[in-house]
């Protein structure tokens, strides 16, 4: 390079140190023509359509049930009871349970969109910025660490009156009361409740990184300009 072209270069090196590190970051990812409101806005919209989806979709018959990504199988203490029963003939019983804990999770999942849509609302212009130049779960990230407590709450007494609505307690107690008279084997006695409430949980966030992923990865996913401005802005 000769001087005086290094010479007529150095603004430009000179602009690049002195403009701020989320500026020199958005320049290089595209994202510098986005303000921060649009910014704001469409990783918003995008969120509140993946919360949507995954709990409309879980809320459905069978949206867990047949679902083998967040179907909610025994408890892993009480796997023995499963085995044992089935061993002896009784698969009506077991399959009873398994289908009833997955209508108790169905009915509560809807219930989730309050608390998404809050978690939503609250989130700053900081957390915007780092889910949209982050990790392509990094939304489902940031959901996990600011709703999994208050989801619980929510879900907890749901859960509870489902699994008896949809009999599950009876079926469960039919069960493991018909395990505990098996001769020496360990008796368990699982809460049921809490149980399925975080199996319910965690099916939820398994389904809003599916949906994550596809916005991010998918033109087709992006639903409007704004979604198509934002995402797209990252992939160049």
């Amino acid at each position: 390079m000769s001087k005086a072209s290094f010479v007529s270069f150095l603004p430009s090196i000179f602009f690049l140190i002195l403009l701020p590190w989320t500026q020199r970051e958005a320049m290089a990812q595209g994202r510098l023509n986005l303000s921060t409101d649009q910014l704001n806005a469409g990783l918003k919209e995008a969120l509140a359509v993946a919360t949507d989806i995954a709990a409309d979709r879980l809320h459905k018959p069978d949206g867990y049930l047949t679902n083998l990504d967040v179907k909610i199988l025994f408890p892993p203490e009480a796997k023995n009871i499963e085995n044992t029963l089935r061993s002896l003939g009784l698969d009506g019983m077991v399959d009873q349970v398994i289908v009833s804990v997955n209508r108790a999770a169905e009915d509560a999942a809807i219930e989730a969109k309050p608390i998404f849509e809050a978690a939503i609302r609250q989130m700053s212009i900081q957390d915007v910025k780092a889910i949209v130049s982050g990790e392509k779960d990094a939304a489902t990230a940031y959901f996990k660490n600011s709703t999994k407590d208050s989801l619980a709450v929510k879900f907890n007494p749901i859960i509870d009156q489902s699994l008896q609505k949809v009999d599950a307690t009876k079926h469960w107690e039919a069960v493991t009361t018909r395990y505990n008279k098996v001769p020496f084997v360990k008796k368990v006695n699982t809460d049921l409740t809490g149980y399925v409430t975080q199996k319910a949980i965690d099916g939820l966030f398994v389904e809003i990184a599916k949906e994550e992923l596809k916005i991010r990865n998918s033109v087709a996913a992006r639903k409007s300009d704004l979604l198509k401005q934002v995402f797209g802005s990252t992939e160049k």
